[in-house]
């Protein structure tokens, strides 16, 4: 508790979206998930987590222009709340904060905002109260809370199997530039997984492996990675949302070397050859109605500290 003597301490922390490079779903199984074998990479568009020790519990938002706060669950909806609790919960640490958000990912888009804001506040929790959790309580703890958070730790490009949570990173010394559109309107996750569990009733037990990505990813050539980008919820996706198809093709026609749906949508994301190469897809999808394209590089860094007074 924080009495009026004190001066409050706040930590905030920077997590960054997450695309899947490749997205492989294996058959339903008894317990209602899908066995996945992925590629994460972190890109450059953030949200940052500021946590600050008060007396009383409140939750802070502020969004980018594209995003409308409408769409962010507050309360005990909230993933970053729901880490808190869960944090508090292992470590028996007390502690009243001030969560403030500040959020630049899109949001309901598959490109993992929530799972970034629960990550960012594992780490500022941690930092503000000098637990010196080791990773692997980290890790665990952002598992329980959603396959996509251990990720949002990790960071960089990671491969990701069981439900995804079960992260290795790997080396990646490329720099990729992608252009991603959000849509205003989202995509249930689980809808997207009923859907491919329609279309794909005899899916394989064990999801496609990201072989070939690998070696492309090694190779560090913008050309051979857009011919190995895969993803298997993206036929459900486009099925549902056959307006995404329309994107993807407007997208690649005006230069983008491959776009596929983010993880399980709405998003869509398209790589350059270059910075340039995405700045020309920009202009080209902007002069096509899209009000909303964003630009971003990866592989960046996971969850980390922005200032710790």
């Amino acid at each position: 508790m924080v009495t009026r003597h004190e001066v409050p301490r706040s930590v905030s922390v920077r997590a960054a979206a997450k695309i899947n490079l490749h997205l492989g779903v294996g058959a339903v199984r008894e317990d209602g998930f899908h066995p996945l074998d992925t590629v994460y990479q972190a890109i450059s568009l953030y949200d940052d987590i500021t946590l600050t020790s008060v007396g009383v519990a409140s939750l802070g938002l502020q969004c980018a222009d594209y995003i409308d706060p409408a769409d962010v669950p507050l309360g005990a909806d909230n993933i970053g709340f729901r880490a808190l609790e869960r944090v508090r919960a292992r470590t028996g640490s007390p502690g009243v904060e001030k969560l403030e958000i500040l959020k630049s990912i899109p949001v309901a888009g598959g490109m993992a905002g929530g799972s970034a804001d629960a990550a960012a506040t594992l780490l500022a929790y941690d930092r503000l109260h000098d637990l010196a959790l080791p990773d692997e309580v980290l890790l665990e703890l952002a598992a329980e809370l959603g396959s996509d958070v251990p990720f949002s730790l990790v960071g960089g490009t990671a491969r990701g199997r069981g439900r995804g949570e079960l992260v290795q990173p790997l080396d990646d010394s490329g720099t990729w530039w992608w252009v991603a559109v959000p849509s205003d309107v989202g995509l249930s996750t689980p809808e997207v997984y009923r859907h491919f569990d329609m279309l794909f009733p005899n899916a394989l037990t064990e999801p496609t492996g990201p072989d070939s990505l690998l070696i492309a990813l090694a190779g560090g050539e913008p050309l051979q990675l857009a011919r190995t980008l895969y993803n298997d919820l993206q036929a459900p996706a486009i099925d549902l949302r056959p307006e995404l198809g329309t994107l993807i093709d407007r997208g690649e026609s005006e230069g983008a070397l491959r776009g596929i749906v983010s993880g399980s949508g709405p998003t869509c994301i398209f790589l350059c050859d270059s910075l340039g190469g995405a700045h020309a897809v920009v202009a080209g999808l902007r002069g096509a109605g899209h009000d909303v394209v964003l630009i971003a590089n990866g592989p960046v860094a996971g969850a980390h500290l922005l200032e710790h007074p």
